[in-house]
């Protein structure tokens, strides 16, 4: 603990009169962007796979949450102590199959028993909804998510994963079908049926559609690449284009270098 322990006094340090004047100005709301961006580099380095890498943004990231304890700790709302505190006894009274004298079957039981010990706490007990308490800053894939396991933990669902996908399909027939005024809420309708499907077949879709970005993007500068140059690039027709874009597909998958190796 003495490594934590210097982190609190140099982020104390930082805030003191005789500081970092950068530092002493930040509030709560002015650090807020960056606890998203340092969690999802950390998730980058996760999706890399690159441990070195995400060794240092759990830094960054614990950084942030030291940062916001010492300014609550100079308004005398709370401490880093207190913070370390409230998650330690909510782990011990979420975890009696650990921490007490319960036994559980397996995972499924675990999370069954973490929800109904939640509602018992306080705080929870006073949520009119069981989609209270999801945040709406929540990126729009992993809100949809979260509402739809929400909702289906009081058996507001379909029974096995053919009615997800019969929606899926519903829905991409009324997109087909609106009109201009109704086109953008029938595609939201689609994107919320298609997290959906996701949820079924256990695949979280905010991660989904990160790595789908990722392979967009190195395909497509192989396909530049391929190309020669940006004019090449744009006398070529589609099928042209389409050709690169099979070849840069079949390279990454044989695991030659391909579209990774060029983008270096």
């Amino acid at each position: 603990m003495e490594r934590f322990d210097d982190l609190v006094r140099v982020m104390a340090r930082l805030r003191s009169p005789d500081g970092c004047p950068w530092d002493g100005e930040q509030t709560h709301s002015s650090l807020r962007p960056y606890l998203i961006e340092e969690t999802y580099e950390a998730l980058e380095a996760i999706d890399q796979e690159d441990w070195a890498r995400l060794c240092d943004e759990l830094g960054d990231v614990l950084l942030q949450v030291v940062f916001h304890a010492q300014l609550a700790a100079e308004r005398g709302d709370f401490d880093i102590e207190d913070v370390c505190d409230a998650i330690v006894t909510k782990l011990r009274r979420r975890h009696p199959h650990v921490f007490a004298d319960t036994s559980v079957s397996g995972s499924d039981e675990v999370l069954d028993r973490w929800e109904r010990l939640k509602r018992e706490e306080e705080g929870y007990r006073e949520r009119e909804s069981a989609l209270d308490g999801i945040p709406q800053s929540l990126p729009a894939l992993q809100r949809a998510h979260k509402l739809q396991r929400r909702a289906a933990r009081v058996g507001f669902d379909w029974d096995e994963v053919a009615g997800a996908r019969a929606k899926v399909d519903e829905e991409l027939r009324e997109v087909d079908e609106a009109t201009d005024d109704a086109r953008e809420e029938e595609i939201g309708d689609l994107l919320f049926a298609v997290v959906n499907l996701a949820r079924f077949l256990g695949v979280e879709p905010e991660g989904a559609l990160r790595r789908a970005n990722e392979r967009f993007g190195r395909r497509f500068r192989w396909v530049e690449q391929a190309a020669g140059s940006p004019e090449r690039l744009r006398e070529m027709n589609l099928e042209q284009m389409d050709e690169l874009w099979e070849r840069a597909k079949a390279e990454e998958a044989s695991g030659g270098g391909g579209p990774a190796a060029r983008n270096d």
